[in-house]
Formats: structure tokens, sequence, C-alpha cells
């Protein structure tokens, strides 16, 4: 538990630190391309949890179907706030952020199996069934239900934040706009991302080209840090360094 005291700890002391960037035009700048990343991550990934928020809420008495649901959102929003602690530390291990990326890569082939399969169950199907009064077939418990979305929020919540930190890098404040844009979205507007993610698949396509991006990103930079550890060349670079230096030895830049 200390270890989890001292990452909440640490990451909203980082957070009052540099809470004063939000205010800097300059800060909105520099991170732009990794706050459109997280932006388009979050959207990608929110619709999912309403899909199986809904799924296990429609398998209970209607008179409990409210409070499956807030008990859900609750336990998912729990879960990234205690992995993001964790996880942008972890990331600066050396060869952990390789292990990320490789795990993220995983991640990837699962979205593009849903992409390409479309074998998630449509969330008009989910909808009707939550307002339905009728006693669903396979109808189980409020804990059973509450346990069937921890589980699925336990995968989905380490593939949000794992995806957000890769993409935040260093900075915690980007980090942590990505966790509350996650929060807002999963809690608000989950059910609106999953209907505008099956009537716009592209943006699907482009936010499994993102986190495909984050994953080789992660493996490229880590694999590079533990390089330099042994050999003490070609330290810290990301792939976007990688390809403009080459570009410059292979020019003459």
């Amino acid at each position: 538990m200390d270890w989890l005291l001292n990452g909440l700890h640490e990451l909203f002391s980082t957070l009052v630190t540099d809470i004063g960037y939000l205010v800097s035009p300059h800060w909105w700048r520099t991170h732009a391309v990794a706050l459109f990343n997280i932006l388009m991550i979050d959207l990608t990934l929110a619709g999912d949890n309403a899909i199986v928020v809904g799924m296990a809420a429609s398998r209970v008495e209607k008179s409990m179907r409210a409070k499956v649901i807030f008990w859900g959102i609750l336990g998912a929003v729990v879960l990234r706030i205690i992995f993001s602690s964790i996880a942008q530390q972890m990331l600066q291990v050396i060869g952990l952020t390789l292990a990320g990326g490789i795990l993220l890569l995983f991640v990837c082939w699962k979205m593009y199996k849903q992409i390409v399969e479309a074998d998630t169950h449509s969330i008009h199907e989910v909808e009707k069934n939550l307002a339905s009064n009728a006693p669903h077939p396979n109808e189980t418990t409020f804990w059973s239900a509450l346990w069937t979305i921890i589980l699925a929020d336990l995968s989905m919540s380490l593939d949000n934040v794992l995806a957000v930190a890769g993409a935040a890098g260093e900075s915690t404040l980007v980090l942590v706009i990505g966790l509350a844009f996650a929060i807002i979205l999963m809690a608000v507007a989950s059910t609106f991302i999953a209907k505008l993610l099956a009537k716009y698949p592209w943006i699907a396509w482009v936010g499994l080209l993102i986190i495909l991006y984050v994953a080789a990103d992660m493996i490229y930079r880590d694999s590079h840090r533990i390089f330099c550890e042994a050999y003490g060349v070609g330290c810290s670079e990301t792939i976007i360094q990688g390809i403009k230096h080459r570009l410059g030895l292979l020019f003459g830049g």
C-alpha cells in the first residue's frame, strides 16, 4: 500500500508544481501533438467501457441497473487513478517502457480484430436491453455483474493508462490531462462515443494508428536507452528524432 500512496503523492506533487503551465501558450504548443494523440486514444477506447458496463447491467433486475452502472464507472475511475499513479514512474525504469510497448502491440492487435471482424456488441442492442422490462435470459446478481465489470475494467484501464502514459512521455501534467479527459468521457459520454465509433469507423482506425505509433515509439525509445546503457551511444532518441538524425547523415545535413 505504501508504494501506491507514494505514487499518488508524487503524481499530485508534480501536478501542483506544473499546474502553472496551463496558462502558458508555449506549453500548449510544445505538447500539442501529445495532447492530440491522447484525445484520440481516449476517444477510441472510451466506447468499449459503455458496452461492457451496459451488457453487465442489462443482466440484473431493472431496479438495480442504475446502481450497477454507477459502481461500475466508479470502479473504472479508481482503477485509472491507481494505474496512473505508478505508470509514468514505472515507464522511467529502463526495460519497462520496452515491455509496455510490446504490451500495447497486443492491444493494437485486439483493436484491429474488433474493427475488422466487428465482433463487439452493438451499443444500440445494449441500450435496448437496458431499457427492456423483460428479465434477461441469463439474469445474474448485482455482485456478479459488478465483478464482471471490474474484471473487464482491469484490462481496459491498463490499456488506456499505458497508451496515455506512453503518449505523454515525461510530462506528468499531460498524463493527468489525459486521465481527466478519459474519466470525463467514461462518466458522461461513453455511450455517445460508442455510437460515434459505430457511425464513423475511421475514428477507430485513426486511434489504432496512433496507439500503434505510441507502442513503436516506446519500443524504439527504450531500446535506445538500453543500448545507451550498454554502449554509451544512441541515447534517448524517439522515432522522429532517429529518422531526422539518419536523414541528416544520409543527405549530409
